[in-house]
């Protein structure tokens, strides 16, 4: 079975963010990048389905700039079989949409049964491309699953799906699109050896017009980037204990209106 991975760059959750000097974008300098944690689980549930179905191929995917490539690394040195790294001026500052097209122009292409998304990547929190790609298919999309089973006819995938108190069992057919939630598996580091054969797994660049797409550029602009007011300092409220809770209520009513 050939399993297709979208991954997405992003910084290190360790890094601080800071608004460039175009506001419309970050700073990048001295920003560490990584794959999106919740794609590393993605592409981990890849990487065991072949296992044990002792056959298939990994393909990572991914669309950014020239700086995507380690991502594409990292995911090869993990155990992807090769990569596609979908970089054209066309897909500069593409919004969602724009990305979605050429993910779901790529995966015709490839004619997967199954794609594995990360639920939401960890810079922008969106969670909408799994769900745009299987619309732009017409495949069935579930998300945020926490376990998968697949068929032994290969025909339909069992997915258990996130909700609260419980899982949410589907029988999915195939080809369709799942999104992996944080519990599914357990990501592999990578080994010496991965690491060391990640040199020699083919990265193939992907242009627009190799997907037969059109520079359209994306539908949605970003205006500006504002950081966060900083936040007011806490306050003590002195006095015996029946006191305080009075003077707590009014200030909670009165002058934050909280309640």
């Amino acid at each position: 079975m050939k399993i297709l991975v979208p991954v997405k760059q992003v910084p290190d959750t360790a890094t601080q963010v800071k608004i460039g000097a175009d506001p419309k974008g970050i700073d990048t300098a001295g920003i560490t990048w990584i794959v999106s944690p919740y794609d590393e689980y993605a592409l981990e549930e890849a990487l065991r389905i072949k296992e044990k179905q002792g056959q298939g191929e990994v393909v990572a995917v991914t669309v950014g700039p020239e700086r995507a490539k380690e991502a594409l690394r990292s995911c090869l040195a993990m155990g992807a079989d090769r990569a596609l790294h979908l970089s054209d001026p066309a897909w500069e500052n593409a919004d969602s949409l724009t990305v979605a097209r050429a993910l779901a122009a790529v995966i015709k292409q490839e004619a997967p049964p199954l794609v594995l998304f990360g639920r939401q990547a960890i810079d922008d929190d969106m969670g909408a491309m799994p769900a745009q790609v299987a619309d732009l298919l017409g495949w069935p999309c579930a998300s945020w699953i926490m376990e998968e089973t697949i068929s032994e006819d290969g025909k339909s995938v069992r997915a258990g799906r996130q909700v609260e108190g419980a899982l949410e069992i589907f029988t999915i057919p195939l080809p369709c699109v799942l999104s992996a939630q944080k519990g599914l598996n357990e990501p592999r580091y990578p080994t010496l050896k991965g690491i060391m054969g990640a040199k020699k797994k083919e990265i193939k660049d992907v242009k627009a017009a190799d997907l037969g797409l059109a520079a359209d550029g994306a539908q949605l602009l970003v205006v500006a980037l504002e950081a966060l007011p900083p936040r007011p300092p806490g306050r003590i409220i002195p006095g015996e204990p029946a006191e305080a809770v009075k003077e707590l209520v009014r200030s909670l009513r009165e002058d934050a209106k909280a309640i």
